[in-house]
């Protein structure tokens, strides 16, 4: 069983936003802030209101995900040798953060708004590797009725 808690190795940083007459810029990533993390691509999602995506793990792969919008977040702790094995975290406000999710820590996220919302990611890995011809690093629970990881 799950209990709440702080998830190690997960990152959540605040993006800043700066505005002018013209709208605003917001930085997503930097390289000199993220040191020990390689980009490989880069996709953006919108989520209808009351939709959500996941939960689902990578054994490698490492997110980096920027959310734009009212996001309710959720981790679980899925690594047996991690020391806060088995911790969930909710984040209820996730819009205008960065979160870094590595691999084997379950992951899915709602839209608790009454807007279309987005979120940009930026995974260390390939998705389905060079070319599309890998096998594609997921492990997937929504569609499961007795999955212990639900987004509610």
């Amino acid at each position: 069983m799950f209990k709440d808690g702080n998830i190690g190795g997960v990152v959540i940083k605040k993006l800043n936003s700066y505005t002018d007459e013209r709208g605003w810029l917001m930085e997503l990533f930097r390289k000199d802030e993220l040191t020990d993390f390689d980009l490989a691509m880069s996709y953006i999602s919108v989520t209808h209101p009351a939709a959500a995506r996941g939960p689902h793990e990578h054994e490698e792969q490492t997110d980096c995900f920027c959310f734009l919008g009212k996001f309710s977040l959720y981790l679980w702790d899925n690594r047996k040798k991690s020391p806060t094995y088995n911790n969930k975290q909710v984040i209820e406000n996730a819009d205008r953060l960065a979160v870094i999710v590595p691999p084997g820590v379950v992951h899915g996220y709602k839209n608790i708004g009454e807007e279309d919302a987005m979120v940009i990611n930026f995974p260390d890995r390939l998705y389905a590797g060079r070319g599309r011809k890998e096998k594609v690093d997921e492990i997937r629970y929504e569609n499961n009725s007795n999955s212990q990881f639900k987004i509610e």
